[in-house]
């Protein structure tokens, strides 16, 4: 039995064809629409698996090519993050056998598919794993900055997090360690080669540039929806990253930031001292950008893909306290009140310190010094 597969979006592609082909299904891939045709004509599939959002070509306009010949009755199933009533209607309209919203597990894909079509003879048939694996609604790039984190880097939480969650991409920028943390980095994309990189700056630049740089490496892959950072030690964990994700999908945001404020409800820990460092440079801050942010140093930022050149083409001034330029620079390009539209703060549920912070109290005097360099630069 053959399937074609058509989406825009490589990450979405590599994980539906790999587990359709375990289930013997034989599958041909497209990453567009107007390809998707060429092959349907030529492949003559058993069912369609289309997307609806998709840059040259809409899935709708898919269907309506293979239903424009009325013999024409190869099943069409659609899998799309589009939950508007009118397009699923329209679909149906259309002569499509049915519609998935994502997100969507493999194994409801699997079932409904095997309901459309039925199931291969194959003796060769890998069963699913108990973990259940996730198509996400939008494909997502995540940077997580790395320099010296051979100890601190907890390698199975990010491989389990990148095989549950197929539509996140973790790039993990090695900032020139000199301990063996691109080894430790290189192990961990052992067996995730689609869902984890690697990007290794040679020299040690601070955090703001290793943030930058793969920033703009994941630029150059038009499949990311939404690109943001994370901080190695996971003190934000990925079930509040996931939450800022859906704030920004769901709103008209360009940025959501998380926030560590301590509420009811929240574990948000922090050392006492450090605390009360954090508030005073807070202050500071708040007064620098003229808008009333809580948290700008929080390490977990997400972020819409089309300012990307906006916020990290130029270098920044400062190696720590580049988040303050992110928004000072956002606040230039927009004005105060609009920015102020354009970007949320979201009360995180747990934020944890983690030992072993690359950040010590002498460097956090010294921020004080370099808010100032930054308020002189951003007049």
């Amino acid at each position: 039995m053959k399937i074609l597969t058509i989406d825009d979006q490589e990450l979405i592609l590599l994980s539906v064809d790999k587990r359709l082909k375990e289930l013997g299904y034989i599958v041909e891939t497209a990453s567009s629409g107007e390809i998707g045709i060429e092959l349907f004509n030529s492949f003559q599939p058993d069912l369609v698996l289309v997307d609806i959002n998709m840059g040259d070509m809409s899935g709708l306009d898919v269907v309506k090519h293979i239903r424009a010949n009325e013999k024409e009755k190869t099943p069409i199933l659609v899998m799309s993050g589009n939950t508007e009533e009118k397009i699923i209607m329209d679909g149906f309209d259309l002569g499509i056998d049915d519609y998935m919203k994502k997100p969507v597990s493999l194994d409801e894909m699997a079932a409904r598919i095997k309901r459309l079509i039925g199931v291969p003879e194959t003796d060769n048939v890998i069963e699913s794993t108990n973990d259940t694996q996730i198509l996400q609604k939008n494909v997502v790039g995540v940077v997580i900055p790395c320099y010296n984190e051979e100890e601190r880097l907890s390698s199975d939480d990010f491989k389990d997090f990148a095989t549950r969650n197929l539509g996140y991409h973790l790039c993990f920028v090695n900032d020139g360690s000199t301990d063996n943390t691109l080894k430790v980095l290189e192990e961990l994309r052992k067996g995730n080669e689609n869902n984890i990189s690697v990007y290794d700056c040679k020299k040690n630049g601070g955090k703001a540039e290793a943030v930058r740089q793969g920033m703009l490496h994941l630029y150059e892959d038009e499949q990311y929806d939404y690109l943001g950072f994370l901080d190695a030690d996971l003190s934000t964990d990925f079930r509040d990253f996931d939450d800022l994700v859906k704030t920004l999908d769901e709103s008209n945001y360009k940025i959501v930031s998380g926030s560590r404020m301590s509420r009811m409800g929240a574990d948000i820990t922090k050392e006492s001292a450090r605390k009360i460092i954090s508030m005073t440079i807070n202050l500071i801050i708040r007064s620098i950008l003229k808008m009333p942010f809580n948290d700008t140093q929080c390490g977990a930022k997400i972020m819409e893909r089309d300012i990307i050149p906006l916020l990290f083409t130029k270098p920044f001034i400062t190696k720590w306290i580049f988040d303050v330029e992110i928004f000072m620079r956002m606040r230039k390009h927009y004005g105060k009140a609009k920015v102020q539209q354009l970007i949320c703060e979201q009360p995180l549920k747990r934020w944890i310190h983690a030992d072993g912070s690359k950040l010590s109290m002498k460097d956090s005097v010294k921020i004080v010094g370099q808010l100032a360099k930054i308020a002189i630069s951003y007049r």
